[in-house]
């Protein structure tokens, strides 16, 4: 009986692993509809707003969870961190703005290639290894791109797809800054993020003489993103996301890129255009195709750098 023990917990473990970043995926998936609901505010506005709340969240949950301040370990990290910082503020620009300017479904699938990029990224950068089946999903997912940015109807816009690139592009760096870095804690980094984008755009809305003075709806839907949306994803997915293999995360971060087009589908009537749903069909098809691959190999031994 006591060796079935450790394989109960395992079972366990992976169950709540996955439940966790599905949730986390759902969390995320909510960022469209969040940004349709803002009336007035722009992308600078709103991005200054909703990193305020999400690195006060995020100052209070690292230091009661680790027992150190967030600045502690962003110094213990080093360059890598402000590297990830920096990226993800691009990221969160680039996102805001194209969800503003094409439609949810056209983004969220575009967002979607950041795994592809981190991949070439790493292996550019870091000299690691790419599958051939990762290669083989990267000209597949080209191929969807090109469909989906050759789109002009439906509300798609080409600034808004090329953001949503940037954006992806965004996420990639930090995925590599953080296995530069060696370590799999994106929290701090993510804090860090947050007082950039605080910074950044408080000059940007200053320079452009934007009001740093919203609307309460404006304001409270974009600090409830930070919260909510954002920090309390990050938090579920960095909790399930240690007990579950790379490819099920993959299928599982799909979620996200679902249910995004859906909500705004269900609550305001927003359709996806026929060039976005081929497109977006043949990127699925590389990412599922990609992570099914990867499944079935044995991981790598971990070894000390």
């Amino acid at each position: 009986m006591t060796s079935l023990a450790p394989t109960s917990s395992n079972a366990n473990a992976h169950k709540y692993g996955v439940l966790f970043v599905f949730a986390a995926g759902v969390l995320w998936s909510t960022v469209g509809i969040g940004i349709r609901l803002i009336e007035d505010a722009v992308v600078w506005q709103i991005l200054l707003y909703r990193s305020i709340s999400l690195s006060l969240f995020l100052y209070f949950l690292i230091l009661v969870r680790s027992g150190e301040s967030p600045f502690v370990q962003i110094r213990r990290i080093g360059a890598p961190a402000s590297i990830a910082g920096l990226s993800l503020v691009a990221a969160y620009s680039g996102g805001i703005y194209a969800i503003q300017n094409t439609s949810v479904a056209n983004a969220m699938l575009l967002f979607a290639t950041a795994p592809f990029m981190a991949a070439v990224l790493g292996w550019i950068v870091l000299r690691e290894p790419v599958r051939a089946a990762t290669w083989i999903a990267i000209i597949v997912a080209i191929g969807g791109i090109a469909i989906m940015v050759a789109d002009k109807s439906g509300g798609v816009a080409l600034t808004g797809s090329l953001a949503a690139l940037g954006s992806a592009f965004g996420f990639a760096v930090f995925t590599v800054a953080l296995r530069w870095g060696r370590t799999g804690e994106m929290l701090p980094a993510v804090f860090l993020s947050g007082l950039f984008a605080i910074i950044i755009t408080l000059v940007i809305c200053l320079s452009l003489r934007l009001s740093i003075v919203l609307s309460p709806s404006d304001a409270g839907i974009a600090m409830g993103m930070g919260v909510f949306q954002v920090g309390a994803g990050l938090i579920l997915y960095t909790l399930g996301s240690r007990s579950l293999p790379a490819a099920e995360l993959t299928l599982l971060s799909l979620a996200e890129v679902l249910l995004g087009p859906f909500w705004v589908w269900l609550f305001l009537g927003e359709t996806a255009s026929l060039y976005t749903l081929i497109g977006g069909a043949v990127l699925l098809a590389a990412i599922v195709g990609n992570a099914l691959s990867g499944k079935r190999r044995k991981p790598p031994p971990i070894t000390a750098p």
